[in-house]
């Protein structure tokens, strides 16, 4: 599977963003999926997660209430919508493919996108 991420950029503290992340070959729905962050200096951390078919998702505590994941299995796509966004949520925003779950854990995921960079001024 090969992901590409795509929607990031400078926002202005309490805009939005909306993240994607397109998913090569035809076994998209087989994969949990799930958004990850690095900021600079950082450790990788889990965002957000949702499972094969959408119907269970997961989110980090610091972004729950602001940030949805979803996702289009007939787009392969997974997104990631992003209201009320604060300068610590700025960072580069990886999607990745976990084929057995939807887990918090990045060492569950197998594989991995390039990366987007989200950008929050002040």
């Amino acid at each position: 599977v090969q992901l590409q991420a795509s929607g990031g950029g400078l926002v202005q503290a309490g805009g939005s963003l909306r993240l994607s992340c397109v998913a090569s070959g035809r076994t998209f729905s087989s994969y949990g999926m799930g958004w990850f962050r690095q900021a600079p200096g950082k450790e990788r951390e889990f965002v957000a997660a949702i499972s094969w078919s959408g119907g269970s998702t997961n989110a980090a505590d610091s972004v729950k209430g602001r940030f949805t994941i979803s996702r289009d299995n007939a787009k392969n796509t997974v997104y990631l919508q992003m209201n009320s966004l604060k300068p610590e949520d700025s960072a580069v925003y990886y999607c990745a493919a976990d084929r057995s779950g939807w887990g918090t854990h990045r060492v569950l995921y197998e594989y991995w996108g390039q990366g987007t960079l989200v950008t929050v001024s002040s």
